[in-house]
């Protein structure tokens, strides 16, 4: 399996026009990564990665992340089933921020709540802000319950 180099930021030049992957991750050692529907584009999730995180996922096409509220590497899936297959990585202009297209095993949910997206509710605006969240999904892909058992939720209060 190949080691995934990254290369040192030596000039704004390289970072943003080169073609070499030159990572910059935050104070906390993570960086934000958006993750859509590879065929409708839809916003699944935005998880977080380190380097080792970022390092798995390009080494083997599964979707890795850093979880901030257990402070552990996960692969997604890895317990529900519902991998992440990775068809395009992106990153953007400055490399500080990824953006992964992907196929979603089983049922092609990727929110722990048991929604496809983690995405499931709109925010109101402008006359109608302050009202309730409205709900995009009528039902549930999975049972979190079903599939997660007693594993603790990573929701935190």
């Amino acid at each position: 399996m190949p080691i995934i180099e990254f290369h040192p930021r030596r000039t704004i030049e390289e970072v943003e026009e080169g073609n070499i992957l030159a990572p910059k991750f935050g104070p906390d050692s993570l960086m934000p990564c958006i993750t859509t529907d590879h065929q409708t584009g839809e916003v699944l999730m935005l998880g977080w990665m380190d380097a080792n995180a970022l390092r798995l996922t390009l080494e083997t096409g599964e979707a890795h992340y850093f979880s901030r509220s257990r402070q552990t590497l996960w692969r997604k899936g890895a317990n529900s089933g519902l991998v992440q297959h990775v068809i395009e990585a992106r990153i953007d202009d400055d490399q500080d921020a990824l953006w992964l297209r992907v196929q979603v095993a089983g049922s092609g949910a990727s929110c722990h709540v048991g929604y496809r997206s983690c995405f499931y509710r709109t925010v109101p605006m402008k006359n109608k802000a302050g009202t309730k969240l409205r709900f995009t999904e009528r039902a549930k892909t999975f049972d979190p319950i079903a599939t997660y058992g007693d594993a603790p939720n990573p929701t935190q209060l």
